[in-house]
């Protein structure tokens, strides 16, 4: 269920290897939400070998340039990180940032319209026969032997699994936009993955097609988030105002944008069992994260490559799907709860108070070592050799 990343990714390997895999997908028509995405080694890795879009995507995405930590008031760089060229040499493959929509439509494009359905929300499901039976809004229904919920963060298949809406506010909410090359005169490596860094809030930024720049700006919040849905109206300006008295090309940057809503950050606990009955999770329905090491899509992938392989191993039979699925649980379970608790942490890590602890933080991250101890064992991982 679902035609986003991770699905869309399992489909098509799936069907490279020789399956025939059916997507639902609730959207009358292909379009991802959000702005952008950052696509780091774990998962271009695949996207190139495997998948078969590595020429698309170089196309489309910008390459960056190197991860650059600023403070976010006087713009000092305080740590910096392997250029285009070290990282591919590192990890294996480039880090590119792209468009959700272009990416999204090189994955369509490579799966084609075969097997894929669109206009199909689910609003039941039942497991209790010899398939389970999907129950779509406009009535259609369709039988299953195995279902995969590949359906997102608001994963209507994760409840069914878990048996309630378990969402968590992280504490944090941010405003999202895209602005041109010639809106940011002032800022300094505009090929650059970069944070700035300040009290109670951070920038991150990077290049995308075009060379647009896609922005994520981030507050703490302390307190509940009392709006009824995730994403809320902000008021003209709002996150302009949050950032007075931040560097200049801070503030020209998010000037550039209207940032008309604004988003509560949620993420998802940890599981013990990704799998009910027939039923088994995917990406953000199995592990939505926080983007502070913006990893979503990428993990959605390396599950993608991961449960495909598992299940085409298993294929033989039915019973061996269970095995399967219990391979992929174990494979992918460690790895993606580190993932999801530094990314949760590196807010705290962003939004420190100027004093001795932002001080011991900036010598960290301008440390020689710093991607060794940090960042190597996200991005030079591969899901289909490596074991978290």
């Amino acid at each position: 269920m679902g035609a986003g990343i991770g699905g869309l990714t399992l489909a098509i390997e799936l069907r490279r290897q020789g399956l025939d895999p059916q997507v639902y997908e609730q959207t009358a028509e292909l379009r991802e939400a959000g702005a952008a995405v950052a696509l780091s080694a774990n998962a271009t890795r695949f996207l190139r070998d495997r998948i078969g879009i590595g020429s698309g995507l170089a196309d489309q995405a910008a390459h960056v340039d190197g991860l650059i930590f600023r403070d976010g008031r006087d713009g000092r760089e305080v740590g910096r990180v392997l250029s285009r060229q070290a990282y591919r040499d590192r990890c294996g493959a480039p880090y590119y940032g792209v468009h959700r929509a272009a990416l999204q439509q090189l994955l369509s494009g490579a799966l084609g319209g075969e097997g894929l359905h669109l206009g199909k929300r689910l609003v039941d499901i039942d497991d209790s026969g010899s398939a389970a039976v999907l129950h779509f809004a406009d009535g259609d229904r369709a039988e299953a032997d195995l279902v995969i919920g590949a359906d997102g963060a608001k994963s209507f298949l994760r409840r069914h699994v878990v048996g309630y809406d378990d969402a968590r506010f992280s504490g944090c909410y941010g405003w999202r936009g895209i602005v041109a090359p010639e809106q940011v005169d002032l800022l300094p490596d505009p090929e650059a993955l970069q944070f700035w860094m300040g009290p109670g809030g951070h920038l991150l930024h990077y290049p995308i097609g075009g060379g647009d720049q896609n922005f994520l700006l981030v507050k703490r919040h302390y307190g509940p988030w009392a709006e009824q849905a995730w994403v809320a109206a902000s008021e003209a300006g709002e996150h302009v105002d949050a950032f007075e008295g931040w560097h200049p090309a801070v503030v020209e940057m998010i000037s550039a944008a209207p940032a008309s809503e604004r988003w509560g950050l949620f993420h998802r606990p940890p599981l013990h069992e990704w799998s009910k009955g027939r039923i088994t999770l995917l990406g953000d329905a199995a592990h939505a994260l926080v983007p502070h090491h913006g990893q979503g899509a990428n993990q959605s992938i390396e599950d993608a490559m991961v449960l495909a392989d598992c299940l085409v191993n298993g294929v033989a039979d039915k019973d061996g799907w269970e095995i399967a699925r219990r391979r992929y649980q174990d494979l992918r379970i460690d790895r993606t709860r580190r993932v999801q608790v530094a990314s949760i942490t590196t807010a705290d890590v962003l939004h420190l108070p100027d004093g001795p602890l932002a001080e011991a933080r900036n010598a960290r991250l301008g440390a020689p070592d710093f991607w060794e101890r940090h960042l190597a064992w996200i991005h030079e991982f591969a899901a289909d050799r490596d074991h978290a």
